[in-house]
């Protein structure tokens, strides 16, 4: 191939042009042949995000392609993306891979660790929200006393907001399997009504060790949120992370967390958090995942009122479509308090159900970023009318393609 003549001369620009001009070849075997040409000259440049995009686009037309899916794994690894090069380790495994194939992505996937020292990503979309405060539409409540009249804060109320999230981490190597993984979180949700502005951050720090094929995250930290430009809430928190390989094709992840949480504005809330969750991820095909979440939390406080317990159960999957990736997702959640809040006559129960869908456009990604749209409604049916509501969004906007 004329192509490759002139990458073996070290012609490399040479190369990128006329791998990018067969890219528009009517023929799919020349098409693909010059993604995958093109691929590995920018990832031997360390071009990873456009050579990912190349892979990506490849295995839009041929999901079981699998030593191109596992040339994306390695590009991910290579831009930090641990999590996502492990997906695609489990899809290739679910196409089948020859024996001798199958040990080698065996060792890749007990050496992928993520070799960037630092990374972040970013979010940015519109959300139109039926209910942007997640309020009861009720005019009045039961209490003990007698029927009381809510604001119209303090009842549902719709909007626009533009929603900002990102993460960053950094990475100091410590030892070979053990480095210092240092991640810092933040979002906000911004209206027009800046009394219902909601913005959050969180910082954690500690170890990441990997043991066999095991990565290991003990952390400690601190975040805050405040709501209408008031301290919400202040926390210190202690987290555990395990990610476990089972067989070739699925994961679990496990999640411990306790927090210690002091809220400025009503200090009866004051207390401690307890958090456990297991999710499994597994690869059904190609072209199809998805992971089931079972999680539990203990809330104390100053006021019983205000402490709870909860179990929920989470399902996602997704499905790549070519040129897009569509996911659906469900949660149910029941919730119990410990006893009845002064003012309302019976003591809180919840129960909460949400269910997603959205769908994000990698073949119209740029710099990096693809179009999402998201949509989700949410309901929660409760025995103390403040927290009864019913709640749709969309989302608008844009993510990062991998």
């Amino acid at each position: 191939m004329l192509g490759e003549r002139a990458r073996s001369g070290g012609r490399t620009n040479d190369a990128e042009l006329i791998y990018r001009a067969l890219i528009s070849d009517h023929d799919p075997e020349i098409r693909a042949e010059a993604r995958f040409r093109l691929g590995m000259i920018l990832a031997e440049q360390r071009r990873y995000r456009d050579a990912a995009s190349l892979f990506r686009a490849l295995l839009d037309e041929k999901p079981t392609a699998s030593r191109v899916r596992l040339e994306l794994a390695w590009v991910l690894a290579q831009m930090g993306e641990e999590e996502l090069a492990r997906r695609q380790l489990r899809q290739a495994q679910a196409a089948g891979l020859p024996p001798d194939v199958a040990i080698v992505v065996g060792r890749f996937s007990n050496a992928l660790r993520s070799m960037r020292p630092f990374g972040g990503s970013a979010e940015i979309a519109l959300i139109p929200d039926s209910n942007i405060n997640r309020a009861t539409r009720a005019a009045t409540l039961d209490t003990v006393i007698a029927p009381l009249t809510l604001d119209k804060d303090a009842r549902a109320r719709s909007g626009l907001g533009l929603k900002i999230g990102g993460e960053a981490y950094g990475r100091l190597p410590l030892a070979q399997d053990t480095a210092l993984l240092v991640r810092g979180f933040g979002s906000g949700l911004f209206y027009g009504r800046g009394r219902f502005n909601d913005v959050s951050g969180s910082i954690l720090i500690g170890p990441e060790l990997r043991l066999g094929d095991d990565r290991v995250r003990p952390a400690g930290g601190l975040g805050w949120r405040s709501y209408g430009g008031l301290t919400y809430a202040r926390t210190s928190s202690a987290a555990f992370n395990w990610l476990h390989p089972i067989g070739h094709r699925s994961q679990i992840i496990t999640d411990l967390s306790a927090t210690r949480a002091t809220y400025p504005q009503n200090r009866l809330q004051d207390g401690s958090s307890y958090d456990a969750s297991a999710s499994i991820e597994h690869g059904f095909r190609p072209r199809i995942g998805g992971s089931f979440t079972l999680s539990a939390n203990r809330q104390t406080a100053r006021d019983p009122g205000y402490a709870t317990a909860s179990v929920a159960g989470g399902l996602l999957l997704w499905h790549d479509l070519g040129p897009a990736t569509l996911y659906v997702s469900a949660t149910y959640r029941h919730l119990g308090s410990d006893a009845r809040l002064f003012l309302y006559p019976k003591t809180r129960t919840d129960n909460f159900v949400r269910v997603g869908s959205g769908i994000s456009w990698r073949r119209l990604s740029l710099l990096g970023l693809a179009p999402i749209l998201r949509i989700a409604y949410e309901r929660n049916q409760s025995t103390v009318g403040i927290y009864d509501y019913r709640r749709v969004a969309v989302d608008v906007g844009v993510v990062s393609a991998f």
